[in-house]
C-alpha cells in the first residue's frame, strides 16, 4: 500500500517537472496593452 503512495507522488512530481519544462521551453506570449495615463501640465511647465 505504501508503494502506491510513493508511485503516485513520483508521478505527480514528474508531471509538475514536465509542466515547468514545457513552460520554460514555450513561454506564453505577453499581452500587449496600451497604457493611457494623464500627466498634469505642471510637470512640463518651466521653473521660475
Amino acid at each position: 500500500m505504501r508503494n502506491i503512495v510513493w508511485i503516485v507522488l513520483l508521478l505527480l512530481i514528474l508531471g509538475l517537472g514536465g509542466g515547468f519544462l514545457a513552460l520554460g521551453a514555450f513561454p506564453p506570449e505577453p499581452k500587449m496593452q496600451a497604457i493611457q495615463k494623464v500627466l498634469p501640465n505642471e510637470r512640463f511647465a518651466p521653473r521660475p
